[in-house]
């Protein structure tokens, strides 16, 4: 009977542990959210609708839009382009997007209001993530699996490498953009340097099937894994964990410490915050209406999450 009552007390201690939270802003953009980024107060979004947002969440409003041209779909009709790729350095922004044609893409750079195309349909090029490794220097993550470095002045790839057989899921940078990790559907991490490509690390054993998304930092990654697994890599440390989730997992992100870990753990969209070092479950956040495809977090209680849908939302934890 002592054991009963202890094991209940404990669970409803841990149950007054996890704090529950709805959004403190709900941000609608211009068609489906793809990818987003973070710079400083900014918010860089690419939708499917062929745009790219800035939204100033401190002053809430859209401070700028990118339109690109719209493109012939296999029918011959103009449509606008899926942006599925973003980011900003040194007043830069990059765009990523399909082209139309054969799934090739499109690479953009829009800089004083002027976008300027560095790549076509010609090039056959079949990218799916870009992320500036400087401002003359874009890492591309390819469908099958290779790493490239693309320079902006000459317009040519400066390595690729291929990472694996299998095919290519996501990568994210460190904080200094020295190192990426990269992700496949075999569940086997790479961690590449972005100067040279080659691989300084290989992260395995967490994960067995596909793993959807990464982050990397303060030499922490954690990985979304089709496998329910929410993984957790020390790189320096070498060593590794996972969290159980009952549903495939989406999304991930670390904190700028990487002290809390956040995962998509359940068919519901709730996101669930983690304190990393006891993997004990801290917080849970409602309201997120579709698949979520992004999290990142500006500090170690402010995020932001977008899904398959039109709508960001920001969370503040207490």
């Amino acid at each position: 009977m002592k054991k009963i009552f202890i094991l209940f007390f404990l669970s409803v201690v841990l149950a007054q542990s996890t704090e529950i939270y709805s959004p403190l802003l709900e941000i609608g953009v211009n068609g489906m959210a793809k990818d987003m980024v973070l710079d400083e107060k900014e918010l860089i979004i690419g939708t499917d609708n062929g745009v790219l947002q800035v939204y100033d969440y401190e002053s809430k409003v859209f401070t700028k839009t990118v339109t690109l041209p719209e493109v012939q779909d296999f029918m011959g009709d103009l449509i606008p382009p899926r942006v599925f790729s973003v980011d900003k350095i040194d007043g830069r922004y990059l765009l990523l997007s399909d082209s139309g044609k054969g799934g090739y893409v499109n690479l953009w750079i829009h800089e004083n209001n002027v976008s300027r195309q560095l790549l076509d349909s010609s090039e056959k090029k079949v990218a799916i993530k870009a992320r500036f490794i400087s401002k003359d220097h874009i890492l591309l993550g390819y469908l099958s699996n290779e790493a490239a470095l693309f320079s902006v002045k000459s317009k040519k790839e400066l390595y690729r490498v291929q990472l694996s057989e299998s095919k290519f899921s996501d990568f994210a940078l460190n904080e200094a953009r020295t190192q990426a990790v990269f992700s496949c559907e075999s569940g086997v991490l790479n961690i590449i340097d972005t100067q040279t490509g080659k691989v300084v690390k290989i992260l395995e054993g967490m994960n067995v099937d596909n793993v959807y998304k990464v982050d990397f930092k303060r030499g922490i990654v954690s990985a979304a894994g089709q496998d329910r697994r929410g993984a957790l890599y020390d790189v320096l440390m070498g060593t590794a964990t996972y969290i159980e989730g009952s549903f495939l997992i989406y999304a991930t992100g670390l904190s700028p410490s990487a002290k809390k870990v956040a995962f998509v753990m359940d068919e519901q969209n709730k996101i669930s915050i983690y304190r990393r070092s006891d993997k004990s479950k801290i917080a849970e956040l409602q309201g997120q209406k579709s698949t979520l495809n992004n999290i990142i977090f500006k500090d170690e209680n402010t995020l932001f999450s977008s899904s398959d849908d039109s709508t960001v939302m920001m969370w503040k934890l207490k």
